[in-house]
């Protein structure tokens, strides 16, 4: 197994081999979760509500190996530099030979080294890295996009009466194999005029108050916290707040769940030019 850490100012550290050998873990698969339950007056017992995990705690044990004093010195220092916690959140990726799977994560403190003949030598240094993860879930590396045309060509030649030119709307079907259902982002490309994206498998859709002119993109990302977003990306570098186009009252900021997922996409649009593409990264409970 290996293990890569990167923090947000782009510097690595890989946990593998030398000079940060990786000797023990915990927390890539345990999370603690919070049962939500709720009871009326003379109730035996509880109702079952929801379960939500909390933030997942991650502790790695490595060892130093350096071939002198002065590259040992010069190993921590970098290390401490590294998993500074003043650098925010990092992105923490465990490797298995093709299975790879990364995590959003900031160090609870700088790295503890400890003292004692056992674990600190000439040559050699021990280390405590404690992380914790505000979103408890992995994620896959790759993101998977999905195009999706507002129009569909019909017509084709020989052809026989009734002739169809053509349909508006276009359906993919997305599965989602990870442990809980996942945010996705849709990216609206001009022209379109009244854009909606259904999930016909859950029966919940968004639908836009707004026309798109040629050379604009609006872009709806359905995650939780600051990933969260709805803009109009003008095309000449402006870009406008859009949550107010949302039809709030019937819309739903959908994910995808667990499964198949049939999505269904419809427009007016001009000439067969619009294009909605849905893209999305699954996410594990456990590594």
């Amino acid at each position: 197994m290996k293990v890569i850490f990167e923090a947000s100012d782009g510097r690595t550290v890989e946990l593998y081999g030398n000079p940060y050998r990786l000797y023990h873990f915990e927390g890539f698969g345990d999370v603690y979760s919070e049962t939500q339950m709720q009871r009326v007056p003379y109730q035996d017992g509880n109702t079952y509500v929801d379960s939500n995990l909390q933030s997942r705690t991650i502790t790695l044990e490595l060892r130093i190996n350096a071939k002198n004093e002065s590259e040992l010195v010069s190993l921590r220092s970098y290390l401490a530099s590294v998993f500074n916690p003043k650098l925010g959140l990092g992105k923490l990726t465990r490797i298995i030979g093709d299975d790879i799977k990364e995590i959003e994560c900031v160090a609870d403190s700088l790295p503890f080294f400890p003292e004692g003949a056992g674990n600190r030598g000439r040559t050699f240094q021990k280390a405590l890295i404690n992380l914790t993860a505000p979103f408890p879930y992995w994620r896959s590396p790759e993101v998977t996009t999905e195009p999706l045309a507002a129009f569909l060509p019909r017509f084709r030649f020989p052809f026989r009466f009734p002739v169809v030119f053509g349909e508006r709307g276009s359906q993919a079907t997305l599965y989602n194999d990870g442990d809980v259902p996942c945010p996705i982002e849709i990216e609206f490309n001009g022209p379109a005029q009244l854009p909606i994206v259904r999930n016909v498998t859950t029966g919940e859709f968004i639908r836009i108050e707004k026309s798109l002119n040629v050379g604009e993109k609006l872009i709806i990302n359905t995650s939780h916290g600051r990933e969260r977003k709805v803009i109009v990306d003008k095309g000449n570098g402006e870009i406008e707040n859009a949550f107010h186009y949302i039809d709030i009252w019937e819309s739903t900021l959908f994910q995808l769940a667990v499964g198949e997922n049939v999505i269904e996409y419809d427009a007016v649009a001009s000439g067969g030019q619009a294009v909605v593409r849905i893209s999305y990264r699954k996410l594990y409970a456990g590594v």
